[in-house]
């Protein structure tokens, strides 16, 4: 745990030094460069994530070549969800845990539409999976294969924040997202166990494993979905620095580059 202790105490230095990163401008994005907007509830405790768990990822983000970032939350304007600043992004990260029912209908359609419509990419965090949008295109996947859901999309068969670590495992070592990335582990996280109430991936692409626990995790998931693909990653809480994680934040610059294909 000792290195756990280092990672907490490591996120809050680099979420003070990064608070100019995640003060992102609302003049428009660079041409060339993947734009991504990083969204979150802002649930997320600031005493882990300073600057909220969007804050986080945008400060990892900002330094790699050729990703522009924009930060939001639902305490913005139309949520931090209007259709100028989707429209404008390649990709959409978003973290939710607490208020997914407050995000409106209207701002659930635009990003379904702009993921089915425009080929923006979606990544969803963590708890992320009881978001309106990603139910609404798990949904709609599954009807489109005719594939029955027997309960509410997104859904967990058992969820315990027990703070166990987490054995991550690539299980395709070649796709992009996960390129270069061996396996880690996460030293604290909230469990998720199977069944998870969602259509079958088109590719999994990492495999978790608890301690103590059981593996099989869907820790990983990627399916197609109109012109645009989502990727769903499972680790996380917003108790623990996870997104501080250099083997996370990698993966996570992976994705968006995967994402905005």
């Amino acid at each position: 745990m000792l290195q756990y202790r280092a990672m907490e105490r490591r996120s809050l230095i680099l979420g003070l030094a990064g608070a100019a990163l995640a003060a992102v401008p609302r003049a428009a994005f660079t041409r060339g460069r993947i734009r991504v907007l990083a969204w979150s509830e802002r649930s997320e405790p600031a005493e882990v994530y300073p600057n909220g768990i969007d804050g986080a990822i945008a400060e990892g983000l900002q330094l790699e070549k050729g990703i522009e970032v924009r930060t939001a939350g639902l305490a913005d304007p139309g949520q931090g969800l209007t259709e100028e600043l989707v429209a404008a992004a390649d990709v959409l990260i978003a973290f939710g845990h607490r208020y997914h029912k407050v995000v409106t209908e209207e701002n659930a359609d635009r990003i379904v539409r702009h993921v089915e419509q425009r080929g923006m990419g979606y990544l969803v965090l963590h708890s992320s999976h009881g978001a309106r949008a990603f139910q609404k295109i798990m949904s709609t996947i599954a009807r489109r294969r005719g594939v029955r859901l027997n309960r509410v999309p997104g859904r967990w068969g058992h969820i315990a924040n027990q703070g166990k670590p987490e054995t991550i495992q690539v299980i395709a070592p070649k796709h992009p997202i996960v390129k270069g990335i061996g396996g880690f582990t996460i030293p604290r996280t909230e469990t998720y166990y199977s069944p998870f109430v969602v259509p079958g991936p088109d590719l999994k692409l990492l495999e978790g494993r608890y301690e103590d626990g059981p593996s099989g995790g869907d820790d990983g998931l990627l399916w197609v979905f109109g012109r645009g693909q989502v990727f769903y990653f499972r680790p996380g809480h917003e108790t623990y620095p996870i997104f501080y994680q250099p083997e996370v934040r990698k993966l996570l610059a992976g994705a968006v580059r995967f994402l905005a294909r």
